[in-house]
């Protein structure tokens, strides 16, 4: 099987700066491919992506050697599984609060007797290779979104879980659940307080903690604070900012206000 690339580099204390494709676009996700990114992440929770074009992107993603993953819309078995089978080497679930929801998160995506995912690696035979189904397990990246004040209460529990391999902080749904103001880049004491929480007990179990952020600098910043898998915007935000202070540029009025972030 084609090895994780990502995994490795996880595995090795590396920092990997992942990309976020919101857009259902071939061409769009190719572009970004071809950025430097160490893996992307299709957005099928909030991103404009249904099935059809992320199988189509998954296929402009493997152009290049950027780990393919997919965030779903839910902690659904079926599309889980229609994904990996379609080639994503990683899945992030959202809304991931209790060790039960995890499990079950788990039990989708891999293989018995680990999991009781379903046999039929369509696209992902083409990609991982024959073997794919026996080396599956080992290589496919697993991460649960910890974005509520009741999956910190349960953070422990979660990350008991057999086969999940890492959390990933949805910094907009923690601040909301925290009852401030979403935003990608908080400010917050008590916000800033449980993403370290969940950073420090997620390395504490040997597993790998990720976040979303609103640009470089933040990623940075993250990155110092022990975070090893950070998402820098999405492709919509990138292009709006990159766009905004061209324009702006070019009129003359100085550097660009960044685009509202999501």
């Amino acid at each position: 099987m084609r090895p994780n690339a990502v995994r490795k580099s996880l595995a090795d204390g590396k920092q990997v700066v992942n990309g976020w494709l919101a857009i259902p676009s071939a061409v769009s996700a190719e572009t970004m491919a071809h950025c430097g990114f160490d893996s992307i992440t299709i957005d099928m929770q909030h991103g404009l992506v249904d099935y059809q074009a992320a199988v189509g992107m998954l296929q402009a993603l493997s152009t290049t050697d950027v780990t393919p993953m997919a965030r779903v819309p839910w902690n659904e078995p079926g599309i889980m599984m229609k994904l990996l089978d379609a080639g994503a080497y990683g899945i992030v679930c959202p809304m991931i609060n209790t060790r039960e929801e995890a499990e079950r998160y788990v039990a989708a995506c891999r293989y018995p007797p680990m999991g009781a995912r379903s046999f039929g690696p369509a696209r992902a035979s083409l990609y991982g290779g024959p073997d794919y189904h026996q080396h599956a397990n080992d290589e496919v990246l697993l991460f649960a979104m910890v974005e509520t004040r009741t999956a910190l209460d349960n953070l422990d529990e979660i990350l008991a879980v057999e086969g999940l391999d890492g959390v990933y902080i949805g910094p907009s749904d923690l601040s909301l659940s925290l009852g401030k103001p979403p935003t990608l880049a908080p400010e917050d004491a008590e916000v800033l307080a449980a993403m370290q929480t969940i950073c420090d007990a997620t390395k504490a179990k040997g597993r790998f903690a990720g976040v979303h952020t609103d640009s470089a600098k933040t990623t940075r910043r993250r990155f110092e604070e022990g975070f090893q898998f950070c998402t820098i915007l999405n492709d919509v935000r990138l292009m709006a900012n990159a766009a905004t202070a061209a324009v702006k540029e070019a009129r003359g009025e100085g550097p660009a206000e960044a685009a509202k972030t999501y």
